[in-house]
């Protein structure tokens, strides 16, 4: 098939761009470099069936020639990423989804959405299951990617019922593993980091906050089935073993060797307690689910963050070209 995917710079579109290459598909990869790094794509251009567009997807998107598949990538995905850019995640997320949807009915193409588990918000109801609405603020910090995802669900499902455009969404819970960016506000990233530098790990509240932890190998696997798949509407894709933030900074120190500690700093607003997928689904209509333990997909992420030049380390100084408001970003 021939793929556009959108935020191929990124963490997981690169990585879903070199599965794509390796099951014999041709790739268009689209990014803007607001979040995605060249570097995350710098083998795939020794590949013939891999091209690279940069283009914002908030604006028109056109790609020459026919579509098979649009894969909506793009996105900050970080709280450090959202946080520091609101008015772009909410721009990508709604004006990016138009954008690429539209591009999609045009060439008479598949769909892909990806999406969030942030959706959920704060949950009341753990583990969360696909058919579970959320309970999300609209107008806190984290609002601008809760709700940005939430409309592109939305405006997706709507596009699938009025056009019958042939849709998928995934919804992805916490994914860590090589080509993670060090500062990205990640958990995973920063302990890796800041165990590696023999700095004190930071955890936010008590620690008795729960995520789950999916390698990324794991998580594209499952992309992959529900993009071969017939299932139209959301899927959870993510691990569903449990564990609390202060149990993961106790197991990155352990695979470390570090002699960093642990210290704690006040809990930022509307942060999950909980978070956990229900993959009733995805075992059932895809045959998926996790196969690589914490233990092993740390030690890989480990093993990365160790090999990088001490440059990426450094912290980066946000700069007028990174948040400066463009022309209709206000």
């Amino acid at each position: 098939m021939r793929i556009l995917v959108t935020g191929a710079a990124g963490f997981l579109g690169s990585h879903l761009c070199r599965r794509l290459l390796a099951e014999g598909h041709e790739v268009i990869g689209m990014d803007n470099f607001v979040t995605g790094r060249p570097a995350n794509l710098a083998a795939l251009f020794e590949n013939r069936d891999f091209h690279f567009v940069q283009h914002d997807v908030t604006n028109f998107v056109y790609v020459e020639g026919p579509l098979d598949v649009v894969m909506h990538f793009a996105s900050p995905a970080s709280p450090i990423d959202y946080l520091e850019l609101p008015i772009q995640t909410l721009k990508v997320g709604s004006l990016g989804t138009h954008k690429t949807l539209g591009l999609a009915k045009a060439k008479s193409a598949k769909y892909f959405l990806a999406s969030t588990s942030e959706v959920y918000g704060d949950p009341l109801v753990n583990p969360q299951p696909e058919s579970y609405w959320g309970n999300v603020n609209p107008v806190g910090p984290r609002g601008v990617y809760d709700e940005a995802k939430r409309f592109a669900e939305a405006l997706t499902m709507a596009y699938h019922r009025i056009h019958g455009l042939d849709v998928r969404i995934v919804r992805i819970f916490n994914t860590y593993g090589p080509a993670m960016r060090p500062y990205d506000g990640r958990v995973v990233s920063n302990f890796i980091r800041q165990a590696l530098a023999g700095e004190s790990l930071t955890v936010y509240g008590d620690g008795s906050q729960t995520r789950s932890f999916c390698y990324v190998d794991d998580e594209i696997d499952g992309i992959y089935r529900l993009l071969m798949s017939d299932f139209v509407g959301p899927m959870n894709i993510g691990n569903p073993d449990e564990m609390t933030v202060m149990e993961l900074a106790r197991l990155v120190v352990e695979l470390t060797g570090t002699s960093s500690g642990i210290q704690t700093r006040p809990l930022p607003q509307d942060d999950p307690r909980v978070r956990r997928p229900l993959i009733d689904r995805a075992r059932e209509v895809l045959g998926w689910e996790p196969r690589t333990s914490l233990a092993d997909g740390l030690a890989s992420t480990i093993e990365y963050f160790r090999q990088r030049a001490e440059s990426e380390f450094a912290r980066p100084v946000v700069t007028g070209s990174r948040v400066s408001a463009r022309p209709g970003d206000r």
